[in-house]
């Protein structure tokens, strides 16, 4: 075994101290040598000197030994070699990070390609079929025939309904669309942002309660919404036109499958809108007027800051759980039933629908379109508008924006 390593002495004419450390892999050559080398003393009444660097093994052709590193501590120098971390752990991770998220979005891409095409495929293929199957029913059967000639797809009106689509009626169907419009996108704002862009709060409430920038707009358009649809109800059961659009007759039923069945077989039903929807049309609208509209009011209530905090029963009995899990479908079951009716005005005659619901008249010229297209700019300037920039100019008009 090798005689331990001697250092420099602790006082000055002392013997070197052994030193405190003994590397486990140095060699008994290595020991010798670093022996041999003599030991620095300091003269008696002077000032120890600062120690020298290490000394190491000579170099080939060299006498003397080569100093190791100034920057090198014993403690360091002395530490086994074992226990250095291998270069390849030091590297940084950022490249395979970087493979791995290129990895997942080709995964994504993958997944596109590989579903949504296929979905599109089957969806085309399964409605020629369905064409195909319900045009054979009903004009190549007899028993589909004969459920035309009894349920052609309308049922008559009453007598004192009625005729025709008066001039608010236009104006309210303009709105109605126009804050539908900015209610789902301002809901799906509020659904999706992880970071408001600023914060809401009134001016006058001494502890007032902040709410996002996007929660405040959407609350704001759905008031809107609200109020018109009030005045839209009052004036429909006011003048009577609300037996164009709420089913009174259990025949409405059966026509309204005969309406499906002759839109599934591309021979639209024939109707005159000016005077009488279809029962199809009748049973969607009640369904859109009478419960769809007051579930997203409710269910938007509920959620809202304007919901009482007393008494702890109502919450109870009305759980925010519960109106969250309506909300969402209903926006969406307005967003699909939007693009239907859209669809299907501009495909069973255009412009007389469109003066039908913009121009109030029962003709087919160009009035109604021209209306209609001064209609979408105003959508669209409305879409473009609701923005944090925007809704923040509008929020400061009602209350305090910040952070």
């Amino acid at each position: 075994m090798a005689e331990p390593r001697r250092g420099l002495p602790r006082n000055p004419g002392e013997a070197p101290a052994p030193s405190p450390v003994s590397g486990p892999a140095e060699t008994a050559s290595g020991a010798e040598a670093r022996l041999e080398a003599p030991a620095e003393v300091t003269p008696a009444g002077a000032a120890p000197s600062a120690p020298s660097g290490r000394r190491g093994l000579p170099r080939p052709g060299a006498d003397a030994p080569a100093p190791a590193s100034a920057a090198a501590t014993p403690a360091v120098a002395a530490a086994p070699r074992a226990e250095s971390a291998p270069p390849a752990e030091s590297a940084s991770p950022a490249p395979a990070a970087a493979a791995a998220e290129g990895g997942l979005m080709a995964r994504v891409r993958g997944w596109r390609w590989g579903v949504i095409v296929p979905v599109a495929i089957g969806a085309v293929v399964l409605g020629v079929i369905v064409v195909l199957l319900v045009r054979g029913f009903l004009y190549a059967t007899d028993a589909g025939r004969d459920f035309l000639a009894d349920y052609p797809g309308t049922t008559p009106l009453p007598a004192w309904a009625p005729e025709g689509i008066p001039v608010w009626l236009n104006w309210s169907h303009f709105l109605n669309a126009f804050f539908i419009l900015l209610v789902a996108k301002t809901g799906w704002m509020v659904r999706t942002t992880k970071r408001p862009a600023a914060m809401w709060a009134p001016k006058r409430s001494k502890t007032p309660r902040k709410i996002s920038i996007e929660l405040f707009t959407h609350l704001s358009l759905d008031v809107l919404w609200i109020a018109n649809g009030i005045v839209f109800l009052v004036l429909l059961f006011v003048s009577g036109q609300f037996i164009r659009i709420v089913p009174y007759s259990w025949e409405m039923f059966p026509n309204a499958l005969s309406a499906g069945l002759q839109y599934a077989s591309l021979q639209w039903p024939v109707e005159h809108g000016w005077v009488n929807y279809n029962s199809l049309q009748v049973l969607m609208y009640f369904l859109t007027v009478f419960v769809a509209a007051p579930l997203a009011a409710v269910t938007g209530i509920r959620m809202s800051p304007l919901w009482p905090q007393r008494p702890a029963a109502l919450s109870k009995l009305y759980p925010v759980e519960v109106a969250r899990a309506i909300h969402f479908p209903v926006m969406l079951y307005f967003v699909a039933f939007t693009i239907v009716h859209v669809v299907l005005v501009l495909s069973t005659g255009a412009l007389a629908n469109l003066n039908h619901m913009f121009a109030s008249q029962d003709a087919v010229n160009w009035w109604g379109f021209g209306i209609f297209m001064v209609a979408l700019a105003v959508m669209a300037l409305g879409w473009v508008l609701v923005r944090p920039f925007m809704m923040k100019q509008f929020g400061a008009l009602f209350g305090k924006v910040g952070r």
